[in-house]
């Protein structure tokens, strides 16, 4: 008689659930200004108070951040960012908390939630450092608005690109179409005849008798 084969329980398990990944998890980007390698990378990110928080609306506020942002844990101070040359906020922040706890649990539970009717999205950072809280790109704001192609009202309309491209057709329609300022000599009259005669003329045999026969 044949021997039963063994018991495979991961092929069990592996039916039933699911394995999630967890939600507390950094993401694998790296910010390529950070001086370490990317071993201390990690280090410090095991240890962090920080969190990057991006996809915010230009026009989210610190009171609004600080409402849900301590749903999690005690804030220790948030930095928003801002566009480098206006010094408005252009879309991220900094959260700090006083343990590395909060920061986890606010990548849990805060973390791919709505506000502003945005989905703002968190990551562990290493640590804020003066001059981070700047936009990078060329005109100032976050790189990622530099080449946005579609039109985002929460991020001030148009991409910093594509705002030129409008504004150059725009310019270009209105010397298309720029209504004449001054009537060339002779056309006044050309366009008066059409009309009933010249500015200044008048039928006075026409309107008299229209006069008489109202008499």
């Amino acid at each position: 008689m044949a021997s039963a084969a063994p018991f495979d329980s991961t092929s069990v398990l592996s039916d039933q659930f699911t394995i999630v990944p967890r939600l507390d998890r950094p993401s694998t980007y790296k910010d390529h200004q950070y001086n370490g390698t990317v071993e201390q990378w990690k280090t410090d990110l095991a240890k962090t108070t920080t969190l990057y928080v991006g996809n915010l609306s230009f026009y989210t506020t610190e009171e609004q951040l600080y409402e849900i942002f301590s749903k999690a844990g005690e804030i220790k101070r948030i930095i928003m960012g801002l566009a480098r040359h206006q010094k408005t906020p252009c879309g991220f922040c900094f959260v700090e908390y006083y343990t590395h706890e909060s920061a986890l649990e606010c990548m849990k539970y805060v973390n791919g939630t709505k506000l502003d009717d945005r989905i703002i999205r968190t990551d562990l950072d290493p640590g804020f450092k003066e001059g981070r809280q700047f936009g990078r790109g060329r005109s100032g704001g976050q790189v990622r608005d530099e080449y946005r192609q579609e039109y985002d009202e929460g991020r001030g309309g148009w991409g910093h690109m594509r705002a030129k491209q409008e504004e150059e057709r725009r310019r270009q329609q209105e010397e298309s179409y720029e209504a004449i300022a001054t009537i060339p000599a002779g056309a006044e009259l050309k366009i008066n005849s059409r009309i009933g005669g010249p500015v200044g003329s008048r039928n006075t045999s026409a309107v008299d008798d229209g006069d008489k026969e109202m008499q």
